[in-house]
């Protein structure tokens, strides 16, 4: 399958696209300057006497290299992200799906029917749905290839500052 360019997060933060992560105890997150070059796809899977090697073989996937593995591999996925008219307002340039009586809708914003899908879930309403009519795999696919934005960019979470999901997972967001 073939690797494209890495999302925007990871060109920002290097150590994201790190396969392999040593540490001195399973608990601690790797020192970047003890990071192995990741060079051409060679591994470097030697470790030193007391150390741990988390390995994250999808560190450099890209959305679309996903949604090849799961179309290959026939992995069922939940119908949000499948293309359906839904009910959504815009606010603040993103397209909130109302499917319950939580929100609070400001002069002059009107719930309508569109038709959107989810490339990212999460808690409502911190993520946003996009304009789609891709209906199956092959459609969200071709979708992807034609693509020019990121789905990070349906998440509120990540509109504030650069690399604000790292900043609040060290917060404990999450």
């Amino acid at each position: 399958m073939p690797r494209s360019a890495a999302p925007v997060a990871m060109k920002r933060n290097p150590a994201l696209k790190s396969v392999f992560t040593p540490s001195a105890t399973a608990s601690t997150a790797g020192i970047r300057k003890n990071q192995r070059p990741e060079l051409w796809h060679n591994y470097n899977g030697q470790i030193n006497k007391g150390e741990s090697i988390r390995v994250f073989p999808l560190s450099n996937w890209t959305e679309l290299d996903i949604w090849q593995y799961i179309y290959l591999e026939n992995i069922e996925i939940v119908p949000l992200y499948l293309a359906a008219e839904r009910p959504v307002l815009e606010r603040d340039g993103m397209l909130m799906m109302i499917d319950d009586d939580r929100i609070n809708l400001q002069p002059g914003e009107m719930i309508k029917k569109q038709m959107v899908r989810f490339r990212t879930l999460g808690c409502w309403p911190l993520t946003g749905a996009v304009e789609s009519n891709a209906q199956t795999l092959p459609e969200i696919i071709e979708e992807m290839l034609v693509s020019t934005t990121s789905e990070r960019q349906g998440r509120v979470i990540d509109r504030d500052q650069a690399g604000s999901m790292e900043l609040k997972k060290r917060q404990g967001y999450f």
